[in-house]
């Protein structure tokens, strides 16, 4: 296997498996980093191409900020970030497997560049914002300019996984948004602004892409319009619930993740 890291307008990381073989890109969500994705690449590479992304301002693409970074985040740019990526390595389609955020940034790629995306793979999506997570989103907004943002983010990530067995994917979280600046942590808590319209037309809207949803059973906030959005979307979508486990579902229960998604992905060729 090959390892290589490079930087383009984001930075990422490969694992080349060959030439012949398909590419699965990993998007994580806001806060993280390519790095919650270690229990995954093991599995991952020995049939794919893997491709796993830093997006701006987290993991190593937090000091490569360019000055299109400075202006106002969008999903499309945001979107547009992981295009250029393709297009740097010459990769015409590719698997995406996101959590969280990052699933909205794949979808949102999809619309943008439906003939890029081979499979989507949605863990922990995020399709509506239920009533807790609107006041959350509204607490934010109010204090995101004059308290530190871990703070913030350490209340969220307790919100979204409160039980004993989602700690792991706390700490992780928390940890990694502790490489964030707080100028970066804001431009990303000003796209909540555009949530909730976007979401809104992915519900409505169904692409011709197959889809696999990964929710944790314990995942409270999501799961629920989850359910409904692939009751009206059969077509091209599935719902996979992974049980005793919250969010952050690859990194809860990893095993069941990967064979899940790799099953999934197989089928899509």
């Amino acid at each position: 296997m090959l390892f290589l890291q490079k930087k383009s307008v984001i930075s990422y990381t490969l694992y080349e498996n060959n030439k012949n073989a398909q590419w699965v890109t990993f998007v994580h969500g806001a806060g993280g980093s390519s790095s919650i994705w270690f229990r995954q690449i093991r599995d991952f590479k020995k049939q794919y191409n893997v491709l796993l992304l830093d997006l701006r301002g987290h993991g190593n693409s937090k000091n490569t900020l360019k000055a299109a970074f400075k202006q106002k985040y969008t999903f499309s740019a945001l979107a547009n970030d992981i295009r250029e990526v393709l297009d740097h390595l010459n990769i015409e389609k590719s698997h995406f497997v996101g959590i969280s955020l990052g699933t909205i940034l794949i979808r949102q790629l999809a619309e943008m560049y439906p003939e890029r995306v081979q499979s989507m793979i949605m863990g922990g999506a995020i399709l509506k914002m239920n009533f807790r997570s609107q006041i959350l989103m509204r607490l934010g907004n109010a204090f995101k300019n004059v308290m530190p943002y871990l703070v913030l983010y350490r209340f969220f990530a307790f919100v979204i996984m409160p039980k004993k067995n989602h700690k792991q994917s706390r700490i992780l979280f928390i940890n990694e948004a502790k490489k964030m600046y707080q100028k970066e942590f804001i431009k990303w808590f000003k796209l909540t602004t555009e949530i909730n319209p976007i979401l809104k037309w992915f519900r409505q809207v169904e692409l011709n892409i197959p889809t696999l949803y990964v929710m944790g059973e314990e995942d409270y906030m999501f799961l629920p319009s989850v359910r409904k959005v692939v009751a009206s979307h059969y077509k091209t979508s599935q719902l996979f619930v992974v049980k005793n486990s919250g969010h952050v579902v690859n990194v809860e229960q990893p095993v069941i993740f990967n064979k899940a998604v790799l099953q999934f992905m197989g089928n899509t060729q």
